[in-house]
Order: structure tokens, then C-alpha cells, then sequence
């Protein structure tokens, strides 16, 4: 059961995001491994001083604009996921025309029914990869991450994965794909081998993201315009931004003898 936590306290958001998780795991969504995931993106969050960095909202904006110049986009789903942030999955993927796909680890059919249910009840139209649907697979990926949907992942030109997904990642690549990823840890295979990795909280990054699509709808961006703003962006050099930032911050904190 969710904690009755006060509005007071100093950590008030990331313990709703726990109990968030907790819940999704009692009910199916989230593996085990999705907790310990979720405590290993907590501590790089402590270290970013738990908010959207520059570089983050550097890799925010040409995140939405890649999404909305896509010709095929689809957003990829696990179960933190799921459990976290299922209705602005569904509100990014019917702003940028993006199709939406349950793709697992750790795959079972009872699992994926369970994460498509919270993306119907989201307000999802159609969800992809579940049972007998993900029946493509990604060449040379040995893991259940390599099922996936002939009408979404197998198509795509561009993904977004969410969370640490790295073999995913590397593979979708090869294949000539461009792959958004949010993930905490800037050293991760999957924030390395994206074209644009959003070093940020899953649950700031999305609402994010949504704002900056919306921004670009309204003030109507051409697809010229949308593909400049992707073409500006240098994920390496973006990353290289936030291990400085983290550095500096720990610098920081050493020198003043505060510890957090």
C-alpha cells in the first residue's frame, strides 16, 4: 500500500515514484530487476541534484523534434515504464503520431497483457508487441528484448526506449535506426550507443518532452525546421556535458564539505 508521505518532505517525490513501482510490481508490470534498476538510476539522480539539467533539456529538445520528424516512430514500453508514466506515454505518442509497444526483458504473456491494460486504461487506442503480435525479431539479439512488432519496432525509424536497454540499443542502431533513450547513467551501453540520450528522471523527462512537442506543434515548425534542430544536436558531446556536470557538482560538494 502507498505511504501517507507529507507534503513536506524533502523527498517526497521520490518516495510516491517508489511506492509507484512497488505497486506496479504487486500487480505484474515491473520485474524484480525493474526495482533494482530503479534504485541504480536513483543514486546517478542524487548525483545530477535530482532536476532537468541543461544538457538534459538540450536532449529533450531535439528529442521531440526527431520524434515529430519521424516517419515511423514508436515509443517502446517495459514495466517501470508502464508503471510510472503510462498516461504521457500515451499523450507523447498522440502528439508525435508515434505507435506504442510493450517490448520486455524479462517477457511473460501475463505481463505483457498486464502493461497493456494500464496503457489502454491511459487511454491507448492500439498496443503493439503483445503475445503472438511481436512475432519479428532483431538480427543477432538472442535476448526476449529481440520480439518485436512487425508494425512498430521492425519498421521504425525512430524509437524510444526508456531505462537502461543497451543490447536493445546497440542492435536497433545496426540496423540503421535512430534511438532515443532516457536513462539516468550517462556511462550506460544504452546512453553511449543512442543517437540522443536524455540523462534524466523518467518522470521529468516525459512531461518534458511533451511540453517541448507541443511547443514546436504550436508555433508549427516545418519538417525542415524539425530536422535542423536534430542536426544542431552532438550526443557525444551532450553526454561529455552532463559526466562534467556531475563532476563539477561532487567538486563542489567535497570543497564546501557538504554531503548530501
Amino acid at each position: 500500500m502507498p505511504h501517507d508521505i507529507p507534503e513536506s518532505h524533502p523527498r517526497r517525490i521520490s518516495l510516491l515514484t517508489r511506492d509507484k513501482l512497488i505497486s506496479g510490481f504487486d500487480n505484474k508490470l515491473v520485474a524484480t530487476a525493474g526495482l533494482i534498476a530503479h534504485g541504480r538510476g536513483e543514486a546517478f539522480d542524487y548525483l545530477l541534484g535530482e532536476v532537468t539539467t541543461k544538457p538534459a533539456q538540450e536532449s529533450i529538445e531535439a528529442a521531440a523534434a526527431l520524434l515529430l520528424s519521424a516517419e515511423n516512430a514508436v515509443v517502446s514500453v517495459n514495466g517501470n515504464v508502464a508503471a510510472l508514466t503510462p498516461k504521457q506515454v500515451v499523450t507523447l505518442a498522440g502528439l508525435t503520431s508515434a505507435a506504442v509497444e510493450v517490448n520486455l526483458f524479462y517477457r511473460s504473456l501475463k505481463r505483457e497483457h498486464a502493461i497493456r491494460e494500464v496503457l489502454m486504461a491511459a487511454g491507448a487506442e492500439q498496443v503493439l508487441g503483445v503475445g503472438k503480435a511481436a512475432s519479428a525479431s532483431i538480427p543477432n539479439l538472442e535476448s526476449e528484448r529481440g520480439k518485436v512488432d512487425p508494425r512498430g519496432i521492425e519498421k521504425a525509424d525512430v524509437v524510444l526506449v526508456a531505462l537502461e536497454d543497451g543490447d536493445r540499443t546497440e542492435h536497433l542502431v545496426k540496423l540503421g535506426k535512430k534511438v532515443i533513450a532516457i536513462d539516468l547513467n550517462p556511462f550506460s551501453r544504452t546512453a553511449q550507443y543512442a543517437q540522443i540520450s536524455i540523462v534524466d528522471n523518467l518522470v521529468r523527462a516525459m512531461p518534458a518532452l511533451i511540453k517541448k512537442a507541443q511547443e514546436f506543434l504550436v508555433k508549427k515548425f516545418s519538417q525542415q525546421d524539425l530536422e535542423k534542430k536534430v542536426k544542431a544536436y552532438n550526443n557525444k558531446k551532450t553526454l561529455g556535458k552532463s559526466i562534467a556536470l556531475i563532476n563539477q557538482r561532487l567538486t563542489d560538494l567535497a570543497r564546501k564539505g557538504v554531503f548530501l
